[in-house]
């Protein structure tokens, strides 16, 4: 494999496994708040050992969620030296704002909640969480408008070899409020905080059906369950205003979500189809829905949807006129000297469709599924511990959320190539000139180090949830429970 793929991979284990602690950190950072003001309002001493039990899990997690991400901004100027090269005055002054107004606020704040129980007052205490969650989910958006601006670059002009922010108004102003990054984060938050529902009532249906705490996970569970069901609804809502966005900016990612290649009218839906992109064409198309793509595109069952074949010719002649672009241009050299050429064509200037398709075929089947799993926790939610079979079915749903969480960025990010910016950057010119070698064994350094935290991180969850906020009463019961299971 040369540099470009290795390169790729290397980043795409990187975010992906940092990804893993991000969305419980939003959402679980939510979840606190609320039981903490429960707790102030009320007086209730079982709403603050909840704060306890699960703070302790989501500081676990927000722990080795910062160790990941110092390590993922590393790469930006090791592998992709060339693209920090062109975006740095835009991609880097977000990532700074990240930085400075949202992380600090975020982690400071974390200490004094945590190392201030007992000594500060319970309002400051309070005061405190709902201000790390509010900055843990504003770090997210400049983040994510970080990485909506690659999605849909606005508010820039080109200065020699440099994108670079055109002013205040017509520069920064546009950039923060990009309507694409807008839907992105929204569709990222509502996922977070739908995965860590799952969490919160997987653990406590767990405890429930074990008749351990019955009260302390009674409670939690009846929190988490409507909170669940109105982020399944509302992603499955949000997520059709992303795909009629994708289909207006991005009609070659839309079109690969669909295995759609031909333009046409009253574009239907196939239920089963495979796509074959080397012959540029599905292989089979079954069960077909009349019409629906092009309704769920447009909002017209008979309007015209472009296919690939015609958008990645298009494509391609609108980024060469923009560029100047030259095929046989090497994209690097080598250390060896030795030139780097990676051409765009334009045939080949479209996403892997597999890839983006299986990615939002099982994304979208996972989200039919959240809701009708979140209704029946919701309709049973004063019953799961007579309910085996659903308290079963929670359990093993804890790692779905996160499946879907990480098909989903597949989707915004395979889709979107072969572009590292749309339509101003492709990905092979971004790369760094560094040895394929290299590159390589720091890959399996981090495939090495992560695999190890990640194995830490279950192990560490999966124990604390177990021994419940009794510090161990959970344990007794594990070894007779997990034979049920």
């Amino acid at each position: 494999m040369d540099v470009i793929v290795l390169s790729r991979l290397q980043f795409a284990v990187a975010v992906f496994f940092h990804f893993i602690f991000v969305p419980l950190t939003l959402g679980l950072s939510v979840f606190l708040a609320v039981v903490e003001t429960l707790y102030v309002r009320t007086g209730n001493e079982q709403y603050e050992r909840m704060a306890r039990f699960w703070g302790k899990l989501f500081l676990l997690n927000f722990t080795l969620g910062v160790v990941t991400g110092i390590t993922l901004e590393f790469q930006f100027g090791t592998n992709w030296s060339r693209y920090s090269e062109y975006v740095g005055d835009i991609f880097g002054s977000l990532l700074a704002i990240e930085a400075t107004l949202a992380f600090f606020l975020e982690s400071t704040f974390i200490a004094v909640w945590h190392f201030g129980r007992g000594r500060i007052s319970k309002k400051l205490s309070l005061f405190s969480i709902w201000a790390v969650a509010f900055a843990g989910n504003l770090s997210a958006l400049w983040i994510i408008l970080a990485n909506g601006w690659m999605q849909h670059p606005v508010g820039h002009e080109i200065v020699g070899n440099r994108a670079v922010i055109a002013g205040f108004r017509e520069g920064f102003l546009k950039v923060v409020s990009n309507g694409f990054a807008w839907t992105m984060y929204c569709h990222t938050l509502l996922g977070a905080w739908l995965l860590s529902g799952f969490f919160l009532m997987g653990i406590s249906a767990w405890h429930l059906a074990r008749g351990n705490e019955k009260d302390f996970f009674g409670k939690s569970f009846r929190l988490a369950s409507p909170f669940t069901l109105i982020a399944a609804v509302l992603l499955l809502v949000q997520g059709h205003i992303n795909g009629v966005v994708v289909a207006k900016h991005q009609p070659a990612k839309f079109a690969a979500m669909e295995s759609h290649w031909e333009t046409s009218a009253a574009v239907p839906m196939y239920l089963f189809v495979w796509p074959d992109q080397e012959n540029r064409r599905n292989a089979f198309e079954l069960l077909p829905i009349p019409g629906l793509v092009s309704l769920l595109a447009f909002g017209d069952i008979g309007i015209e949807v472009k296919g690939l074949n015609e958008i990645a010719p298009m494509d391609f002649a609108e980024f060469q006129a923009k560029t100047n672009y030259d095929p046989q241009k090497p994209v690097a050299i080598l250390p060896d000297g030795s030139p780097l050429i990676r051409p765009l064509t334009p045939e080949n200037a479209m996403p892997p469709v597999l890839l983006t398709f299986l990615s939002f075929r099982l994304m979208v089947g996972l989200g039919f599924f959240f809701i009708l799993l979140s209704t029946l926790a919701c309709i049973y939610r004063e019953k799961i511990a007579e309910k085996p079979w659903l308290a079963r079915l929670l359990i093993w749903n804890i790692p779905l959320p996160y499946i879907a969480l990480m098909a989903g960025w597949a989707v915004a990010e395979a889709g979107r190539q072969p572009w590292l910016v749309y339509k101003l950057m492709t990905t092979s010119q971004g790369i760094s000139s560094v040895p394929a070698s290299s590159v390589g064994i720091s890959l399996l350094a981090f495939i090495l180090v992560y695999g190890f935290l990640g194995a830490v991180d279950i192990y560490l969850l999966r124990k604390f949830a177990i021994q419940g906020p009794a510090g161990g009463a959970g344990e007794n019961a594990q070894r007779t429970f997990s034979a049920n299971f």
